[in-house]
């Protein structure tokens, strides 16, 4: 299992890379769960890290405007980075769903075709009125894209578990290798939640908040003590 870890700026990389992080996640808490950075900033993050550490970016909790997050996508893919990452917020129905992701993954397959696509849903999605998060893996296939993810817009000390089930997030694991896809999962998970995370089969899991000071993803800074935790307990949970 990869563990992702979210840095907002150059120092905060420097700190995941050297607490043994594997994918390096550019993004901007303070424009959403899935907030975009600054392209300079992912430029010089990835220009920072070395191989074979990959990159990832988000490129924004995206409203139902397929031409503006398909050039955002295009963009996004021309810095270089590994994947590239869109939570599917704005859309209502599994067909605009399915139209907005197949304009990003055209997009970012036309500027790098090596470049994943990840397709992340909102286990919280009931609450903030997005799209049902067991339809993400479905998603993921009909559009061509990589990798299907659940994040949680919600950020107010509940977490992945507290809107889906231990089963339910097996599910959605299982669905999406049925298709082929890898399975990615975050929300505000804990070092505590890494041994059931890696028991359901998740292929990368995403941290933030607790890979920072005071474990506050607005307000701290991550460190590469509390990375090297994180890297710490997959690889014993790996072990067990």
């Amino acid at each position: 299992m990869k563990l992702l870890i979210s840095p907002i700026n150059e120092a905060e990389a420097k700190e995941a890379i050297a607490g043994g992080a594997d994918i390096i996640d550019v993004k901007n808490p303070l424009e959403g769960a899935l907030g975009a950075n600054y392209p300079w900033v992912i430029r010089n993050i990835k220009q920072l890290t070395p191989k074979p550490l990959e990159v990832s970016c988000a490129i924004g909790d995206a409203p139902n405007l397929p031409g503006t997050i398909s050039l955002a996508a295009f963009g996004a893919a021309a810095l270089g980075v590994d994947y590239v990452k869109v939570g599917l917020f704005g859309v209502k129905t599994v067909e605009e769903a399915v139209f907005l992701l197949k304009q990003v993954t055209k997009a970012v397959k036309d500027s790098n075709s090596a470049v994943k696509v990840v397709a992340a849903g909102y286990a919280d999605a009931k609450k903030i009125g997005a799209i049902d998060p067991t339809l993400i893996p479905e998603i993921a296939h009909q559009a061509s894209a990589d990798i299907a993810m659940l994040d949680t817009a919600t950020k107010n000390g509940t977490n992945l578990f507290t809107f889906q089930t231990r089963t339910q997030l097996k599910g959605f694991v299982d669905v999406a290798h049925s298709f082929g896809l890898q399975a990615a999962l975050a929300g505000s998970l804990r070092k505590q939640d890494i041994p059931t995370v890696y028991s359901l089969g998740t292929d990368i899991a995403g941290f933030r908040g607790a890979a920072c000071t005071c474990s506050d993803r607005n307000n701290g800074h991550i460190t590469k003590e509390l990375v090297a935790e994180l890297v710490a307990a997959v690889k014993q949970a790996e072990k067990a």
